[in-house]
Parts: C-alpha cells; sequence; structure tokens
C-alpha cells in the first residue's frame, strides 16, 4: 500500500533507538524526508546514517538537543532549515519517567515528568498545528504508553503525566483543525522489546527478589500473543497514522499491546 505520503516533511523525537526510530524507519521507507531528534549526539548521527542507507529513503537531518526546552525546540527546527510550520507530520515521544514508588517523589520529580510528557508534545503541536491546517494537511502522533488506559502502579509519574497529554488530545484533535486535514492521535504502546521495558522489569525484580528472566516470562505469560512487541511493528502503525488513508482518524489512543488489556473499550 502506498501511503501517500513520499516528499513530506517530519519530525520524529527520540528517533536514535527503540520505538521512535522504529517509527522513522517505517516513514524513511514511505520516502519522507526526516529530522530526528535525540539527546545523545553520537547515537543519533548513527540512527541517522542507518536511515539515510534505507531503500527509498528521503533526506534525514540528525538535530540533537534536548527537546524538552525552549532552546532545544528552537535548535531543532533550525536544523530543519526554518519553523516548526514546515512539518507535515510530528512524531511526539520522550523517555518514560523513572519507576518508583510515589512517596518518593517530591514536586521536582513532578515537575520534570509533566514537563517531558505532556508539555512538550503540546508546545511541539502548538508549534506546527497551524502551519499544517494552512496547508490542509498535518498527522501529528503522540507516543504514550498502555498505562493510559491501565495505570501502571510503579509507574505513577508516567500515568499522570500522559494522561494530562491524553486529556489535551482529546479536545485539540477535535477543535477547528479536524476540518482542515489535520489530525492528532495517540500510540499508546504495551510491552515493547525495549530499554524503558528492560527498565521496568528491572525494577519489578528488585521490588520482587526474583531475577529479570523470571519477571519477563511471567510478564509475556500475561500477553495473549505470548510475546514482546518489537519497534518494527509499532512503527509501520505510526506510519498508517501519518498516511493519507487516516485522514478520518482523529483524537484515538490505539493500543497495541498483543492483546493484553481485557476492556471492551
Amino acid at each position: 500500500m502506498d501511503l501517500g505520503i513520499a516528499g513530506k516533511w517530519a519530525l520524529v523525537c527520540g528517533a536514535s533507538k527503540g520505538l521512535g526510530f522504529g517509527c522513522a524507519q517505517a516513514l524513511a521507507g514511505e520516502g519522507v524526508n526526516l529530522v530526528i531528534n535525540a539527546r545523545n549526539p553520537e547515537a543519533l548521527a548513527d540512527a541517522a546514517k542507518r536511515l539515510a542507507a534505507l531503500p527509498g529513503a528521503g533526506k534525514v537531518i540528525a538535530a540533537a538537543a534536548d527537546i524538552t526546552t525552549p532552546e532545544g525546540r528552537a535548535a531543532v527546527f533550525a536544523a530543519a532549515g526554518g519553523p516548526g510550520v514546515d512539518f507535515d507530520i510530528v512524531v511526539t515521544n520522550a523517555g518514560g519517567p523513572p519507576p518508583g514508588d510515589f512517596r518518593d517523589w517530591d514536586r521536582d520529580a513532578w515537575i520534570k515528568a509533566v514537563d517531558a510528557n505532556m508539555l512538550t508534545p503540546i508546545e511541539l503541536i502548538k508549534a506546527t498545528v497551524d502551519g499544517m491546517a494552512a496547508r490542509g494537511f498535518g498527522r501529528i502522533v503522540n507516543i504514550t504508553s498502555s498505562a493510559v488506559k491501565a495505570p501502571i502502579d510503579i509507574l505513577g509519574l508516567s500515568n499522570g503525566a500522559r494522561s494530562g497529554l491524553t486529556g489535551f488530545v482529546a479536545g485539540a484533535a477535535r477543535s477547528g483543525i479536524a476540518g482542515k486535514g489535520v489530525t492528532i492521535n495517540n500510540l499508546l504502546p504495551g510491552k515493547f522489546a525495549t530499554d524503558r521495558l528492560q527498565g521496568t522489569m528491572q525494577a519489578a525484580a528488585n521490588k520482587t527478589g526474583k531475577s529479570i528472566d523470571e519477571v519477563a516470562e511471567a510478564s509475556m505469560k500475561q500477553i495473549p500473543a505470548r510475546r514482546f512487541g518489537n519497534a518494527q511493528e509499532f512503527g509501520a502503525i505510526c506510519a498508517f497514522l501519518c498516511s493519507q488513508h487516516a485522514g478520518y482518524m482523529t483524537g484515538q489512543n490505539i493500543l497495541p499491546d498483543g492483546g493484553l488489556y481485557p476492556g471492551s473499550f
């Protein structure tokens, strides 16, 4: 299927590895020009090299910066050669806050979590959405977490901050931009084989006294698909949401989790 987005410009955050790289990889395969962002310049440069080598890939620009700061966002937009309104596609993504016990988190921990996982995506939406609407096409995909639907006790910082973003998107996606070809959707990954999952399982192992292999095996047994997801299949879902074919989907929370969430809605 031709997704109809070849030649468009996309900003993909957290793209040096994991789910962000999976999204960038899928978009590059569709001929989308990329500005990829992460904090580690070496890892990002390596990711850019791999993406540019893909068959049919467009331009790939690596913009290493802390996207959670105004200075970092300005640097990313400058690297693209212009303001944020030039992006047709934006994939927001930030590493989740650390796991732990809510009793141990002070105000600074909460502010940091909200800044990275709620306010930064909102700032990126603000910077790009009007330009998208003026051109009659725009796709914004926020990578959040399945914990928005099924909270995880040790991920309270993430539960709270990402739920705030979900509520914001529910309103913003249904505002005047919906009639101008611009969609905003959230991707809520379940248990994917990433560094983030590894860290969460290690925290669970530390809490229970079990080995990380035991935790991983027990976790997979809970998933109807009996495995963890991979970044490539996640990226394919993201690319579809960014495509011409997904223009009638907006304000949605898409849950790729191997069937783990047991609810009907």
